[in-house]
C-alpha cells in the first residue's frame, strides 16, 4: 500500500503541488463528481410511493433498496482502496464513477425488484472508495494551510447531493416516470467521468515500515479494524456512539417523503420537496453543530463528548415527539408537526463531524487514514444501512409512522456510548500525541459517508 503524504517528496508543505490552475481543477471536478455520488444515492427515496403502487414492494424491500447501497461501500471501501493507493487516484476515480453512473442507468431497464436490488448494490461497489481517493487527491494538490478548509467544502457536497437528489426524484418521476429518475441523474457522471482523465495526479509513494498495513493484505486489513478498536475505547465508543445516531438519521432522510405521502396524501414530487427541507437543515446543523462542539472542546477536551450527548438526547426526544404526538394525545397542527421534524432533522446531524475529529485526535498521525475508514466502515454499515431496513421492517409490522417513532428509543445507545467515551477521552489523546489545548478541527457534515 502507499501513502498520500507529499510532503517529503513533492517540498514545502506549504505550496500547490502543480499550480493553483490544476489544484482548482481537481477539486472542482472531484466536488461535482462527489455530488452526484450522493444525488445517485438518494435519488430513489422520493421514488418510494410510485414503486410501492407499481410493485407492490413492502416496506423492507424497499429499505433494502437504499440499505444495499451503504452495505456495498462499506464492504468495498478498503479492498477499492488498496487497488487506488497502489495504482492511481485519478485512474480509479474515472472507474468508481464510471461504474456508479452506468448502474444508476442501468437501474431504468430493470424489471424485477432482484434486478433493481443488484443494480443498486453495484451503484454501492463503485462508489466504494470514492470518498477516500477524493480525499487524497485534493490533499494531495493543495498547501497544508489550505486542507481545512477545502475538506470542509468537499464533506458539503455530500449534504448538497442529498438534499438534490431527493428533491430531484420526486420531480422527475412526476414528469418522466419514476425509472426515468434513475437515467437522469446518472448520465453526468459518465461525463464527469471522461473529463476527470484531465485532473493531474501523483505518483504513489512507499510507506514506511510503522505506517505499513501489514502490506495491504485484506485479512491484515482486518486485524488493523480489530486492533484500532482494541487500542482506544475513545475511539470504540465514539463508532457505536456515531453509528446509532447516523441509524436515526438515516430512517429519517428514508422515509420522510414516504411519511408525507402516506400521512397526509402529500403528491410523491411535493413530499420530495418538502423532505429535501429537512435534509437541507441537517446539511445546516452538521455546520452549526460541529462549530458548537469545537468551541465546547476549547479549554476541556471531554467537554466536546458531553455536549454531544445533551445535543443527542435533544434530538432523539425532539424526533420521537413529532412523529407520535398523535399517540401522545398531543394535538398539534401540520405545520408544527413538520416544524418539529426539521427541528429533530437540524439536531439529528450533531455528530457528523464531531466524531470524525475525535477519531482523528486519539489515533497516532501514521494510522489515521485507517482509523477514518475503520470509523467510515461503521457509520455505513450500522448506521446508514441499518437505519433505513430496519425502519422498514418495523413499519411492514406496526406502521411508517409508529415507526418513525419507535427508531429513536433504539438511537438512545448514542448518548450512552458518548458518556463512556468521555471517560477516556483525554487520556487516549495524550497517548496518541496530540496537545490537549490544540484541538482537531471538525469536518464538515459528508454524510452521511462520508463517510465509505
Amino acid at each position: 500500500m502507499h501513502t498520500h503524504s507529499l510532503d517529503a517528496r513533492q517540498g514545502p508543505a506549504d505550496s500547490y503541488l502543480f499550480g493553483p490552475r490544476p489544484a482548482w481543477f481537481a477539486f472542482a471536478m472531484t466536488l461535482a463528481l462527489y455530488l452526484f455520488d450522493y444525488i445517485d444515492r438518494q435519488v430513489i427515496v422520493s421514488l418510494f410511493p410510485h414503486m410501492k403502487q407499481d410493485w407492490g414492494l413492502s416496506d423492507k424491500q424497499l429499505g433494502g433498496l437504499v440499505s444495499v447501497v451503504s452495505v456495498t461501500v462499506a464492504l468495498g471501501a478498503l479492498p477499492v482502496a488498496l487497488v487506488a493507493d497502489r495504482t492511481s487516484r485519478v485512474k480509479s476515480i474515472v472507474v468508481m464513477a464510471t461504474v456508479w453512473s452506468l448502474a444508476s442507468i442501468s437501474c431504468m431497464f430493470t424489471r424485477s425488484y432482484g434486478q433493481l436490488l443488484a443494480a443498486r448494490a453495484q451503484i454501492g461497489m463503485g462508489e466504494a472508495g470514492y470518498g477516500a481517493a477524493g480525499v487524497a487527491l485534493i490533499a494531495g494538490h493543495f498547501p497544508a494551510r489550505m486542507r481545512g478548509v477545502l475538506m470542509a467544502g468537499f464533506f458539503a457536497a455530500a449534504s448538497v447531493g442529498s438534499v438534490l437528489g431527493v428533491m430531484l426524484g420526486g420531480l422527475i418521476a412526476a414528469h418522466w416516470g419514476w425509472k426515468a429518475a434513475f437515467g437522469v441523474v446518472g448520465f453526468p457522471g459518465l461525463l464527469l467521468a471522461l473529463l476527470y482523465l484531465k485532473v493531474r495526479d501523483y505518483p504513489t509513494v512507499a510507506l514506511t515500515p510503522s505506517q505499513n498495513l501489514a502490506r495491504g493484505s485484506m485479512g491484515s486489513a482486518a486485524k488493523t479494524i480489530a486492533k484500532a478498536l482494541v487500542r482506544s475505547r475513545t475511539m470504540l465508543w465514539v463508532c457505536v456512539g456515531g453509528a446509532a445516531q447516523m441509524l436515526v438519521l438515516s430512517a429519517l432522510w428514508s422515509w420522510l417523503p414516504s411519511f408525507l405521502n402516506r400521512e397526509y396524501g402529500m403528491a410523491p414530487d411535493q413530499a420530495g420537496i418538502k423532505a429535501a427541507l429537512v435534509v437541507l437543515c441537517g446539511a445546516v446543523g452538521s455546520v452549526v453543530w460541529g462549530a458548537v462542539v469545537d468551541r465546547a472542546g476549547a479549554r476541556r477536551p471531554r467537554a466536546r463528548l458531553h455536549v454531544m450527548t445533551l445535543l443527542c438526547i435533544a434530538s432523539l426526544l425532539v424526533v420521537a415527539v413529532a412523529f407520535g404526538a398523535p399517540r401522545l394525545g398531543l394535538e398539534i397542527s401540520a405545520q408544527v408537526r413538520f416544524a418539529l421534524i426539521a427541528l429533530g432533522g437540524f439536531l439529528l446531524t450533531c455528530t457528523v463531524g464531531p466524531v470524525t475529529a475525535i477519531v482523528i485526535d486519539v489515533t497516532p498521525p501514521a494510522l489515521r487514514a485507517t482509523n477514518a475508514s475503520v470509523l467510515a466502515i461503521f457509520l455505513a454499515l450500522f448506521g446508514l444501512a441499518a437505519g433505513s431496513f430496519i425502519a422498514g421492517v418495523l413499519s411492514d409490522a406496526w406502521g411508517l409512522t409508529t415507526a418513525l417513532t419507535v427508531m429513536p428509543a433504539i438511537g438512545l445507545l448514542a448518548p450512552l456510548a458518548f458518556m463512556f467515551a468521555a471517560r477516556t477521552y483525554e487520556a487516549d489523546m495524550q497517548r496518541a500525541g496530540q496537545p490537549l489545548d490544540e484541538p482537531t478541527p471538525t469536518p464538515m457534515a459528508g454524510a452521511a459517508n462520508a463517510p465509505a
